[in-house]
Parts: C-alpha cells; structure tokens; sequence
C-alpha cells in the first residue's frame, strides 16, 4: 500500500489549506468542501500534488 502526501487546494482563492496522506494507486482526485480561512467561508478544495 503507497501512500503519499497531497495538498488540498481552495478552488476559490487558490490556497493550499491542509495536507493529507492518500493512497495513490487507482484512486480518483478527492474534491472535499473544507474551510477557508481566507474567504472566511466553507469552500471546495481540490487535491494538488506536492510540489
């Protein structure tokens, strides 16, 4: 089992807000409502690989 850190990113502003480990193999992109504490507000967040 691999897994790998990935970046959640708010699909508003554009921040990387949390990180989290995730299996990699044969896995789809997660899209999650988090918060965002630059809106202020609850938005939907994105996975972004680690650059």
């Amino acid at each position: 089992m691999v897994r790998e850190y990935v970046w959640l990113e708010c699909s508003e502003s554009g921040d990387r807000n949390y990180r989290t480990p995730k299996e990699t193999r044969g896995t789809e992109r997660l899209e999650i409502k988090k918060y965002c504490k630059k809106l202020r507000r609850h938005t939907i967040h994105k996975e972004s690989r680690k650059k």
